[in-house]
């Protein structure tokens, strides 16, 4: 069994890492962090057959803590492992603003350029990975990206600034991230240019960026489902998800009532129209009518009921006994007037699917009794 050191393990990166190693089936796992002493670094150096050293300074009000945090750590663990006499591996998260001459930038370089001599001095393998701007979950707002800034900011109805809503951003998802640090600690890492990189990422404006994360907010109100066929929406709203507060991870919806029980619309695409939720009382008839091109499916989850149908042209009554016993979906075919009957003594609850969302402007439901 592999033994792993991970620096900077309370980190955001450092926590996914650990979590997703701890999946994996890994349990050596030795965790460094501010919390820990000199003496458990020079003590994990000593056996451990892989680290991830992804601690360092990204933020600070001053700037020589910098160097100090990003080539000064790296420095006294290669010279831990070396006084141990440990060529375990090396991977370190660098950044693409060691390209750039700035503190932040020149610190990260500096880190590079130690773990590469001490790649050269010692034999040793060492995964040197220039990181975009990453986000996903258990990220620090106003600390790690702007994504958490946005997702937290947003869903707390708190403004967020857009200086430049042109400006352009390369992030990579911590599960991709996550991929690829694993495929090194296997020994395939994704290496372009003498440096190691994570293989999917995406650009974005920053206007984009905040427009996609304001309108997962938006959906609680618009019941839309968004595009998840598109990867970094997919990404950015489990993202904004796990900023929730505590006690907004639910939403009321909007219940249309009567004497015959309620109709409530629980999801609405643009193009896989919207599921809604009927329940109907003891006794009680809905529907009875027809749509030229609108077409739907129901799931009785509850209760029982009786579906009928009749082609418009037709004076046969088709029947369909369903119940939430032996869940059964029911096409209802267009040209079909069609009807459902609570037949039961408690109520009838439908998931209902229509494969466009209504529009009152061309409603396509046309009143005829089966």
């Amino acid at each position: 069994m592999t033994k792993i050191l991970v620096t900077g393990a309370n980190g955001f990166v450092g926590k996914n890492l650990v979590t997703e190693l701890k999946n994996q089936g890994h349990e050596e796992i030795y965790l460094f962090s501010r919390d820990n002493s000199f003496e458990d670094l020079e003590r994990f150096t000593k056996d451990c057959d892989f680290v991830f050293h992804l601690a360092g300074v990204n933020r600070t009000q001053n700037e020589s803590e910098f160097m100090e945090g990003n080539q000064g750590l790296t420095s006294k663990l290669l010279q831990l492992l070396i006084n141990n006499a440990n060529k375990a591996p090396v991977l370190i998260t660098s950044s693409i603003q060691a390209e750039k001459d700035n503190p932040y930038g020149k610190s990260k370089k500096a880190g590079e350029e130690e773990l590469l001599s001490y790649a050269k001095e010692t034999g040793a393998n060492v995964f040197v990975y220039r990181l975009p701007n990453l986000f996903g979950k258990w990220s620090k707002p106003n600390y790690n990206t702007v994504v958490a800034t946005y997702c937290y900011n947003i869903a707390r109805d708190l403004d967020i600034q857009v200086n430049n809503s042109e400006a352009l951003l390369e992030l990579a998802y911590i599960d991709d991230v996550m991929e690829e640090f694993l495929n090194a600690l296997n020994g395939n890492p994704t290496i372009v240019e003498n440096f190691c990189v994570v293989p999917v990422t995406y650009k974005v404006t920053l206007g984009d960026l905040a427009d996609r994360i304001r309108s997962f907010k938006e959906s609680r109100k618009s019941l839309a489902v968004l595009t998840m066929s598109d990867e970094l929406t997919k990404k950015l709203y489990s993202t904004y998800l796990s900023f929730l507060p505590e006690d907004k991870f639910s939403y009321d919806l909007k219940m249309n009532v009567d004497n015959r029980g309620s109709f409530t619309e629980f999801l609405r695409t643009p193009d896989r129209g919207q599921v809604s939720v009927n329940i109907s009382k003891p006794g009680i008839t809905k529907g009875n009518h027809w749509h030229h091109t609108k077409n739907e499916k129901f799931l009785v989850v509850s209760g029982n009921g009786l579906i009928r149908f009749r082609n418009i042209d037709s004076e046969e009554i088709i029947e369909y006994y369903v119940n939430g016993d032996q869940l059964q979906v029911v096409d209802i075919p267009t040209g079909y007037t069609h009807s459902i009957v609570n037949v039961g003594k408690t109520d009838l609850v439908t998931v209902m699917w229509v494969n466009e969302s209504f529009d009152p402007e061309k409603p396509d439901t046309h009143y005829l009794e089966v």
